[in-house]
C-alpha cells in the first residue's frame, strides 16, 4: 500500500478515535431535547372524588375522567426554548356531566434542562404568572436528590423530594415526592345557603389548596413515566371557617396512558444510550484500528 493510502488510514483512524468522545461527551447532550413539536393526550382517573357543582350548587361525589392535552408551540420555539399549551378537561362520569373543570396553561422551558423560561405569554388560566424550577421534565441523568417542580394549582413551585427507587412496567425510575402546604389560590362567591350558611344572598369565600403529587420519572431521559395526584382544596370565608369542599380528589394516571408513556421513555433512552455509548465504542474501535493498520503499513520497507 502507498504511503498517501497509509496517511489516509492513519488521518481517519485520528479522526475517529477524536469524535468518539466528543460525540459521548458533549454532542450527545446536544442531540437529547424535549421536541418542540411535542403532542401528547394523557387521562387520569379519580374515583370518589368530591367537588363543588356550580351547575348544581352543591357538592356532588363523582368518578371523574380527567383529560390533558399537552401541545408544542413550534413557532415560539428557540434555541434552547421550546414552549408547550397545556388544556385539562375534567369530566364527571357518575353523574354524566362533561367540563365540570376546565384549566389551561402556557409553558416556556428550557428543552435540556427542563427549567422555566420567563417568556412566550406563560400563563395558567391566562393569567400571567413567574414561573420556576421544573417544568414538564426531569434534567436528564437525573439524581436522587431534590428538585423544585412548578405546581399550576398553586402557581408555585415545590420541593419535590427523592423518596425511593421503582420500575414501572419493568422500567427503572426514580420516584420524586412534592407536598404543597395550605395555599389561597382565589376567591370565588356561592350562594350562602349552597355552602352550610344561613341566610340569603352570596358570600365571598377563599379557595385554600393542598396536596402531594408523586413522580415517577426515568432517569436517564428525566422524564415522568406515571403521575398520582392527592388535591384536596376548599372553600373558607374571611373569618377563616371551612365551609365545603371544591375539590377533593386523588386521581392516577390509566393503565393506557403510563404505557405510552413508558414506550416513549425508554425511545428516547435507546436513542441517549446509541449516542452516548454505543457509537462512541465503535467510532473508537474503528479508529483504532485504522490508526493500528496505519502504523504497521508505515513501518513496512518499501518496494
Amino acid at each position: 500500500m502507498g504511503r498517501i493510502s497509509t496517511l489516509v488510514l492513519i488521518g481517519f483512524g485520528a479522526f475517529f478515535v477524536t469524535l468518539a468522545p466528543l460525540l459521548k461527551f458533549w454532542a450527545a447532550d446536544q442531540l437529547t431535547y424535549a421536541p418542540a413539536n411535542h403532542f401528547l393526550i394523557s387521562r387520569l382517573e379519580a374515583e370518589d372524588a368530591r367537588y363543588f357543582s356550580v351547575q348544581d350548587l352543591k357538592v356532588l361525589t363523582a368518578d371523574l375522567d380527567i383529560v390533558v392535552t399537552t401541545r408544542g408551540d413550534v413557532k415560539e420555539a428557540d434555541g434552547d426554548r421550546v414552549v408547550w399549551d397545556e388544556a385539562m378537561v375534567v369530566n364527571d362520569v357518575t353523574n354524566e356531566r362533561s367540563q365540570v373543570d376546565f384549566t389551561e396553561r402556557r409553558s416556556a422551558f428550557d428543552r435540556y434542562t427542563g427549567l422555566a423560561v420567563d417568556c412566550c405569554g406563560n400563563s395558567v388560566e391566562n393569567e400571567p404568572v413567574e414561573m420556576e424550577g421544573q417544568i414538564y421534565k426531569f434534567p436528564f441523568d437525573v439524581q436522587k436528590t431534590t428538585y423544585k417542580v412548578f405546581n399550576p394549582v398553586a402557581q408555585k413551585a415545590y420541593d419535590a423530594r427523592f423518596v425511593r427507587e421503582d420500575t414501572v412496567d419493568g422500567l427503572p425510575v426514580y420516584v420524586f415526592e412534592q407536598t404543597v402546604p395550605p395555599t389561597r389560590t382565589r376567591t370565588s362567591t356561592p350562594p350562602k345557603s349552597a355552602i352550610g350558611m344561613d341566610g340569603k344572598g352570596d358570600v365571598r369565600v377563599e379557595h385554600w389548596y393542598d396536596g402531594t403529587t408523586t413522580f415517577w420519572v426515568e432517569p436517564v431521559t428525566g422524564s415522568p413515566v406515571r403521575q398520582e395526584v392527592r388535591r384536596h382544596e376548599v372553600m373558607k370565608t374571611e373569618d377563616g371557617v371551612e365551609r365545603s369542599p371544591a375539590f377533593v380528589a386523588d386521581a392516577k394516571m390509566t393503565e393506557d396512558t403510563v404505557a405510552k408513556l413508558v414506550q416513549n421513555a425508554e425511545n428516547a433512552k435507546t436513542q441517549i444510550d446509541l449516542l452516548r455509548t454505543i457509537i462512541p465504542l465503535v467510532l473508537l474501535i474503528i479508529g483504532v484500528i485504522l490508526l493500528a493498520t496505519g502504523a504497521v503499513l508505515s513501518r513496512r520497507p518499501s518496494r
